[in-house]
């Protein structure tokens, strides 16, 4: 259960837990002033200046290219990497607006599987009809030379890990599983390892934007994709255009803020299912109150850690397993029969339906092979903040914290967040305020009941930057943008179509 900073999209299998990145410290100086007129950034004329040869996809309406970037922006004469982009051109009706890219977190999410799987399909036709729909897999991430760290058969055992230690033993376990995951990466990704960072990250959008042809970045990001965005219009303000950034992150917390921070979030959606659970017939969790479910669902989880249960699959049903299938459902109300269904089951014997959850989490396929998504974004966190925990101990110390943030899910996240301890490369990031002074409006969005990016983050994020709106969303779930508020597509459909922003303040259900 490897939460810490996995702000995911449950609806789409996308999306991502954990640290927030420095917005100019990581990958680098800052650019130049020219890399907001109109020239080149000195000394990165030849990747402003590349041609992209667009192809067909081989996906029905959709073109794909590769782009080049430099590995090390502070010597971008020292190697390259190449990044996929894909894009769906305008449909029309309506005069072409420009380039809208999209992002749905992670870190670690593949824009480009976002892109063609939905975002060109899903959108509100308005506003496909305006934009070419573009997305970049990120450095590092599904097909920009992806980081790399266990096989199957290893990733497979990392997920078994008891991730709620219980003595000396199973903590020196938990602690070498994390040790062998980062050594991983190292042996099988040294080179992209030390470059992977959001500031890294978003110096390519710009790299993509000149490209396109845009003066403009305009740009729709969810989750994890909300930082990866505001750090975009930090360093680049003059070239920041529509942006909107959907399940805030706040980046001005430290690491063991955000994931005390989204221990509470989780504990709250938790909180909404249960409740919402005891007046269903079929809920496996009793049907009396919160606390009650509550107290169930701990019993199961500890039932399992003594005994796991059969799945029909060569692995079985721990706790760490049960409780990422648990948590994958908190994404999405949509889920919740889905979870019902699955808890019933594993208190029956029967743990496929928590199981099949939890691959869809780590992005297990059927074959037993892992996406990338783990890798990249473990890879991505840590080296955008330094780690929330460096050992045990600290853990330990912080332990009555969680568990009061989170009476259910408190101890797993707590050592989840140990999981940078033993990164081989030195975070880069810190902690700031993220303002973005001179940036045109930005459309913040925050969901009240969002577990993975709680509320709060979307008004601080909205509180920093200088031209930012806050849209709130009252209801449950990760993000808010197309999942059946016409109020919240309305308003954001307004502003990517004619510019002009929701007010500030502005709610909707």
């Amino acid at each position: 259960m490897d939460t810490r900073r996995l702000l995911r999209t449950f609806a789409i299998g996308l999306g991502t837990a954990g640290l927030l990145v420095s917005g100019c410290s990581s990958g680098g100086s800052a650019p130049s002033a020219s890399a907001t007129g109109s020239a080149a950034p000195e000394g990165l004329e030849p990747y402003y200046g590349q041609k992209l040869k667009w192809r067909d996809c081989g996906v029905e309406g959709f073109q794909c290219t590769t782009m080049k970037a430099p590995l090390d922006y502070a010597k971008p004469d020292d190697g390259d990497v190449k990044l996929s982009v894909s894009r769906k051109k305008a449909t029309g009706p309506g005069k072409r607006i420009g380039s809208l890219l999209v992002n749905p977190g992670g870190p670690g999410g593949s824009a480009v599987d976002y892109l063609q799987g939905y975002a060109a399909i899903g959108y509100p036709a308005p506003v496909r009809a305006r934009y070419d729909m573009v997305s970049i897999d990120p450095r590092g991430v599904a097909r920009s030379e992806p980081v790399e760290c266990l096989t199957g058969k290893e990733m497979d055992a990392y997920t078994q890990v008891d991730q709620t230690p219980d003595d000396r033993g199973e903590i020196a376990e938990l602690n070498k599983s994390y040790a062998k995951f980062a050594d991983g990466c190292e042996k099988r990704s040294g080179t992209i390892l030390p470059h992977v960072s959001t500031v890294e990250t978003a110096r390519d959008m710009d790299v993509l934007r000149s490209l396109l042809g845009d003066d403009k970045l305009h740009y729709v990001g969810a989750s994890y994709g909300t930082f990866l965005g505001a750090t975009y219009a930090e360093l680049f303000p003059a070239r920041a255009g529509r942006l909107v950034l959907d399940g805030a992150m706040d980046p001005s917390l430290p690491a063991i803020d955000i994931n005390r921070d989204q221990t509470a979030g989780f504990e709250a959606a938790f909180q909404s299912f249960a409740a919402d659970c005891v007046k269903q017939t079929d809920c496996p969790l009793g049907r009396t109150s919160t606390a009650d479910a509550a107290t169930a669902l701990k019993k199961l989880f500890s039932d399992l850690d003594s005994e796991p249960v059969p799945t029909g699959d060569t692995r079985q049903l721990t706790e760490s397993l049960a409780t990422t299938g648990v948590i994958a459902a908190m994404y999405d109300e949509a889920a919740w029969p889905q979870l019902r269904e699955a808890v019933a089951a594993a208190r029956r014997g029967d743990g496929s339906g928590l199981l099949t959850l939890a691959d869809s989490y780590y992005d297990r396929g059927p074959s037993g092979k892992y996406a990338n998504l783990m890798f990249a974004n473990a890879a991505v966190n840590c080296l955008d903040l330094t780690p929330a925990f460096t050992g045990p101990a600290e853990v330990e110390k912080a332990l009555p914290d969680f568990e009061k943030a989170s009476p259910v899910f408190g101890r797993g996240f707590a050592w989840a967040a140990l999981n940078c301890g033993s990164w081989p490369v030195e975070a880069t990031g810190t902690p700031h305020r993220t303002e973005a002074e001179g940036a045109a409006p930005i459309v913040v969005v925050g969901t009240t009941r969002d577990p993975a990016t709680p509320y709060k983050w979307a008004e601080s994020l909205a509180d920093q930057l200088s031209s930012g709106t806050l849209l709130t969303y009252e209801g449950d779930g990760h993000t808010a943008y197309g999942r059946g508020s016409d109020c919240i597509d309305t308003a954001i459909n307004t502003y990517l179509l004619e510019g002009t922003p929701p007010r500030n303040g502005k709610k909707c259900t």
